[in-house]
């Protein structure tokens, strides 16, 4: 035990959700990563696993435990069981994960499997009374996944990139281009908006390219507001990311947009993370939603 009655060794994350939005995919994933994982496990369970994976810190330095709807009138205690737990244990993350009605039916339809929660009615009927459970849990989460346009390949990556080792890092950024006309990313922290500059979509020469090439890099930067933009947001984001790591909040995501997540966004997306690479304790990852979409 450290300082203060901390047990802070090795890391305990919890993985929930919506039925059908990947849980399995995702402990797969960590499984491969070399975590721990228990599948299944009653909230009820986790102090005794977090207390084992504290005498067995070296044996298991990183244990996920995914819990669910599953678990019946045990889940409910979710939240109280997650607050205590961090009251002991820094190391605590909660994953949400999670999709749109539309595609977990059609993800339900497709596995010909009911909801757990469907009883006598629909999958809708189910989906309806998870969500009612889960909202408390996912307002509360630290990181929010959104598998709506993922496979699970590119959700498998998508986990491997969040939660690979980073060094000393105790904050990892994800820098998210989009564009708005597919719809606002979920799991976003904060959002900012590049539509105040001019679409290189409407230079001939630069309606092919993406923000990734030179060209168009060059032309969003030189545009007015642009630098100046890129200075005020690094300084007021700069803050926040330092008080991310004192609440020990270990991931965030700030989606940068413009119309169709090609050009303005992509550019500034890799701009403005280059700037925030400076922020001690926060390792930063570019990725870009939308790109290739048109």
């Amino acid at each position: 035990m450290t300082e203060g009655g901390r047990d802070d060794a090795g890391e305990i994350l919890i993985v929930t959700g919506m039925s059908g939005a990947g849980r399995s995919t995702v402990a797969d994933a960590l499984e491969d990563m070399g975590w721990y994982v228990v599948d299944n496990l009653p909230p009820q369970m986790l102090r005794p696993l977090l207390e084992l994976s504290g005498m067995a810190s070296a044996a298991l330095p990183r244990v996920a435990a995914v819990v669910d709807v599953r678990g019946g009138g045990l889940f409910t205690e979710l939240p109280e069981v997650t607050r205590a737990l961090r009251a002991v244990r820094g190391q605590v993350r909660v994953v949400f994960l999670d999709a749109s009605d539309d595609v977990l039916v059609r993800r339900y339809e497709a596995v010909r499997r009911p909801h757990p929660l469907q009883e006598d009615g629909t999958v809708v009927d189910g989906l309806r009374r998870e969500r009612e459970r889960l909202t408390a849990i996912r307002e509360n989460a630290d990181i929010v996944i959104d598998t709506s346009d993922f496979n699970v390949h590119q959700l498998a990556s998508h986990v491997v990139d969040l939660f690979r080792q980073s060094g000393s890092a105790r904050h990892t950024l994800t820098v998210m281009s989009f564009g708005f006309k597919y719809g606002l990313p979920v799991d976003a922290d904060m959002v900012a908006d590049m539509r105040f500059l001019p679409n290189p979509y409407w230079v001939e020469d630069l309606r092919a390219l993406t923000g990734q090439d030179a060209a168009v890099s060059e032309f969003v930067l030189a545009q007015p507001g642009a630098v100046e933009f890129l200075d005020a947001y690094t300084h007021a984001v700069t803050p926040v990311l330092e008080g991310y790591q004192r609440e020990n909040k270990r991931h965030s995501v700030i989606a940068i947009g413009c119309t169709g997540g090609k050009h303005r966004s992509v550019a500034m997306a890799a701009a403005l993370a280059e700037r925030l690479e400076s922020v001690p304790g926060v390792a930063v990852r570019v990725t870009h939603r939308d790109m290739g979409r048109e």
